[in-house]
């Protein structure tokens, strides 16, 4: 939270807050031959943890050194703790549904969220899942024109859908029925009207539920209540179209994208803008952030960059594919998809994809021919993340097809593909991970390139069904 202390006071002519440049790490920089260049990518990143300074922690907390009789900053880092760890245990009560819980199930509790926090947590479940039936495959119906994304709820109760006509609908998820719809406007009654009257072309929501955010093709994000629907704020200052949202995991700090070429920082605690980072020279198209105050981005520059909000640096990766989407595994990994029909897993510690899936999405499925070479660009990736599963869609391919990443993150395996008709343009595994959300439509969100006639607008939830536990599986 340092950073935010650092920032303040500081004015300029938008926005009131002084723009900053962040340095980039640029592989390409100084010009000293192909075999210095090339000796470059392949080099390490030096890996970085992120330290909150105790003051920075009384800042956050309202501490001052000038007031008496107040916590110092140790102690508000005691109670903090005592609060967390007080949470846990009401959780693994309410999960273990008993009074008595063991320091054994709190302890690996932390242990789970210390992996998590340092990237490293990876729990293999992918041999677990195996292929649902098709029928299985609910649609959810209420847009008029192509659904453009789609996030679920914390509690895996509640979806949330946005559209090319501007409409944004709540979904319960046990009786597939809508609960609340907001109704895209028309041009020119953005004053009056409450919600969208353009494109929505992306949405996030916070890890407790409490914020629901959407962006649209009119250069607004708008800020929600995902219990009521009631609009909290809306957000201006991008100057061309926001492509992509992304809240920091377990805060209510906001990353936004769009194609002027501009990363913004926002404050949803406090509802105001914070700083602009800068490095794209091109459409930034999807973002994805996690724990750490860093965010990843892909664009139609053919870049990819991960901007370090602390450090105030950005690194740039080697100029790569047109990339689409982008989904961060742990914080460590991370996917892209991009317009030449290529999966590419990356680590942090690389500027080059340490594994390319050439033609992802070609070839043939259980008999059924797909498109082929050339006709399709992998336009959604996801991931449950801290897992070896990974979820991806090939544009008009006409499936969506399901990976297993290797336990050294140097390999990505075919597991099986799921028949889903038209344009998929948003994939979400539920945090659970019983099932897989996507939006869908006739085109492409970003554009009118082709047009499925056949295909539904429509938000499908896929159920991943689990193995059956064979006799020789079972402990004992």
């Amino acid at each position: 939270m340092s950073f935010f202390l650092r920032g303040k006071g500081k004015k300029t002519e938008q926005n009131g807050i002084k723009r900053k440049k962040l340095p980039v790490q640029d592989e390409e920089r100084g010009g000293k031959g192909k075999r210095r260049r090339q000796a470059k990518l392949d080099e390490e990143i030096e890996s970085d943890e992120e330290i909150d300074s105790d003051e920075a922690v009384g800042a956050k907390n309202g501490v001052s050194s000038d007031e008496e009789d107040v916590e110092t900053a140790q102690e508000v880092k005691l109670r903090k703790a005592k609060e967390y760890l007080a949470k846990l245990k009401e959780e693994e009560e309410q999960k273990e549904e008993v009074d008595d819980v063991t320091h054994d199930s709190i302890s690996h509790r932390l242990q789970q969220d210390d992996l998590a926090q340092s990237g490293k947590l990876h729990k293999l479940v992918s041999d677990q899942y195996t292929c649902p039936d098709p029928a299985s495959i609910r649609a959810l119906r209420g847009h008029q024109l192509p659904v453009t994304c789609a996030v679920v709820s914390p509690d895996s109760k509640t979806a949330f859908s946005a559209s090319k006509d501007g409409s944004i609908i709540k979904w319960c998820l046990q009786s597939d029925k809508k609960l609340h719809i907001i109704p895209g406007g028309r041009k020119g009654t953005e004053k009056t009207h409450l919600g969208h009257t353009g494109c929505v072309l992306c949405m996030a929501i916070t890890s407790d539920g409490k914020f629901l955010a959407t962006g649209d093709a009119n250069k607004l994000i708008h800020i929600w209540d995902p219990a009521s629907f009631r609009k909290i704020k809306t957000f201006t200052g991008h100057r061309q179209e926001v492509s992509g949202l992304a809240f920091r995991k377990n805060s209510h700090q906001l990353f936004s994208a769009g194609f002027d070429r501009l990363v913004k920082v926002w404050d949803l605690d406090e509802m105001t803008f914070v700083e602009n980072l800068f490095g794209h020279e091109g459409s930034i198209t999807a973002i994805d952030s996690l724990i750490r105050e860093r965010a990843v981005t892909v664009g139609r520059d053919r870049l990819v960059f991960i901007f370090k909000v602390p450090e105030e640096t950005a690194v740039k990766f080697v100029k790569h594919i047109h990339s689409d989407c982008v989904a961060l595994i742990n914080e460590s990994n991370f996917i892209t998809g991009g317009e030449e029909n290529t999966l590419c897993l990356w680590s942090v510690m690389k500027k080059k994809p340490v594994f390319t899936f050439k033609n992802a999405h070609t070839g043939s499925v259980e008999g059924k021919t797909t498109s082929p070479m050339g006709e399709n660009w992998i336009t959604a990736v996801a991931s449950l993340q801290f897992t070896d599963l990974i979820a991806s869609a090939g544009s008009k391919d006409g499936f969506v097809r399901l990976w297993k990443c290797s336990s050294d993150f140097r390999t990505l395996t075919p597991l099986f593909a799921i028949p889903l008709p038209g344009f998929v343009n948003s994939l979400q595994f539920s945090p659970n991970g019983d099932f897989l959300v996507a939006a869908v439509g006739q085109e492409h969100r970003l554009g009118r390139w082709w047009r499925l006639k056949q295909a539904k607008n429509a938000v499908y939830v896929i159920p991943l069904p689990k193995k059956t536990p064979t006799a020789e599986t079972l402990p004992g």
